[in-house]
């Protein structure tokens, strides 16, 4: 009997959740169908002009742009990474991912990479994004993994001239963060044939704004096994997620993958590729990005975290900025939901579960150290503790900041990072929802990139320590 009502609330909660996704998701879908039509509808009712009128316009604009180029090449662009189901831009009509955020700074970039995609792959194509060419996703990588070393190509990059002497600043959200890492680490390794001069400092700044930088117990509670952090449930919100990218990518519907894409084209899972069989070996895991665990969720598992956190660094010459995001307090040495208007339904539900997070008892500790109640304090997508700076299986030199005042001037090598009241979606889409929160937040991450973040040859020290 308790085995039947458990597994009945199980079955509730997994409804529950899909309706809350699926709605939220129309939700996204439809405010960008919406603007695109309005912005046609505009296009339409605008006066038309003469072919000397129009000469003149275009030259007029033409001239802008060149002086906005000229005086924004001086400056090194700050490149906003999205997270999980995320987009760039160009996708999804006009929506902003970072809610506008971009238009704060002249020289900002904003990569539409894999949304699903895991993060080696988005990692590659990240750098590709930025210096031009055909993505290369490694032969080893791609060999292991079973889909095609090549990908899409950029015929121009959008920073070219990308080295040491131009060095880029780099603000991740959520699984965003983690993909600049393993890119400068990728940088440092030389892991880009062809290019035998890269290095971290490439990389001016990191900023990870709610970043997945530990993983996340959220993935556990979606459908992951925590025997592995790699396998899935049979019965999951995550099953369906699997499903639905599967066909998605199946039905290979070019006007709608160029609104939107998963990024598993490397794959080949289109119809016109794999036919019918395909697409049953597909749902039924026997190929694609999730029977081999090339996606996105195997990387956001505390062990998936480990794995990669096993091989980055945090490197002398670049700052690193983390705001971390709760949406939760303490009563009493109990930890609840902070406000349960305030928080998104998209992520309630998470934020209640996360906060019971109980690692199962049958299994040898993720690393060791390990607390539950570390773990429970969580924005309804990742646990604080996961977003401050790389913690396992090594910690990484930290700084939790109080007042700004009292870390400048600032020091590389060192995670400076804030912990701030707001859900994992608080400074993302929809910019109305944080308020001046919104302004404060972005307006501070610009001014580190231009104003306090500075490269020079010092060792990295805490403030208010003397250098040994």
């Amino acid at each position: 009997m308790i085995r039947l009502s458990k597994g009945l609330l199980l079955g509730c909660e997994l409804f529950l959740s899909s309706i809350i996704h699926m709605l939220f998701g129309f939700y996204i879908f439809s405010t960008a169908v919406a603007a695109d039509l309005s912005q046609s509808l505009i296009g339409l009712t605008r006066p038309s002009y003469t072919n000397e009128e129009t000469r003149i316009r275009e030259s007029v604009y033409e001239l802008r742009e060149a002086n906005a180029s000229s005086s924004t090449k001086s400056v090194p662009p700050i490149v906003l990474v999205h997270g999980i189901f995320g987009f760039g831009k160009g996708r999804l009509g006009g929506l902003s991912y970072f809610a506008g955020a971009e238009k704060k700074d002249e020289f900002v970039l904003v990569p539409d990479l894999g949304s699903l995609t895991s993060i080696h792959d988005r990692a590659r194509e990240l750098f590709y994004y930025l210096k031009g060419g055909r993505v290369d996703y490694g032969e080893e990588h791609s060999n292991i993994y079973g889909h095609s070393r090549f990908g899409r190509v950029y015929e121009k990059g959008h920073y070219p001239e990308w080295d040491e002497d131009h060095p880029v600043h780099f603000v991740g959200h959520s699984a965003g963060a983690q993909v600049v890492r393993v890119l400068q680490q990728m940088l440092h390794d030389k892991e880009f044939a062809g290019y035998d001069d890269t290095s971290e400092d490439w990389i001016l700044s990191l900023t990870a704004l709610s970043g997945a930088l530990n993983g996340t117990t959220r993935t556990y509670f979606d459908g992951m096994r925590p025997e592995d952090g790699r396998s899935l449930k049979p019965i999951c919100l995550l099953q369906l997620c699997r499903l639905g990218a599967t066909i998605y990518d199946w039905l290979d519907i070019a006007w709608l993958k160029n609104y939107y894409n998963f990024g598993f084209d490397h794959f080949h899972m289109s119809w016109r590729n794999t036919g019918l069989s395909g697409l049953a070996d597909l749902l039924l895991c026997n190929s694609g990005p999730f029977a081999t665990g090339d996606w996105i969720l195997p990387d956001l598992t505390i062990q998936g975290s480990i794995k990669i956190n096993a091989g980055l660094q945090t490197f002398k010459n670049t700052f690193y900025f983390s705001y971390a995001t709760k949406m939760t307090r303490h009563i009493r040495g109990v930890t609840v939901p902070s406000s349960f208007a305030g928080t998104h339904p998209l992520l309630l539900i998470r934020v209640m579960q996360m906060c019971r997070w109980r690692y199962p008892a049958y299994l040898p500790l993720p690393y060791k150290g390990y607390r539950d109640e570390d773990w429970e304090d969580n924005d309804g997508a990742l646990n604080t503790i996961s977003m401050t700076h790389p913690r396992i299986p090594v910690e990484h030199p930290s700084c939790l900041v109080a007042h700004d005042s009292d870390c400048h001037p600032l020091q590389p090598g060192i995670w400076y990072y804030k912990i701030l009241e707001g859900d994992h979606i608080f400074f993302i889409l929809n910019r109305e929802r944080a308020g001046v929160q919104f302004d404060l937040i972005y307006d501070s991450i610009f001014r580190n990139c231009r104003k306090h973040v500075f490269r020079t040859s010092h060792q990295p020290t805490l403030p208010n320590q003397t250098p040994s």
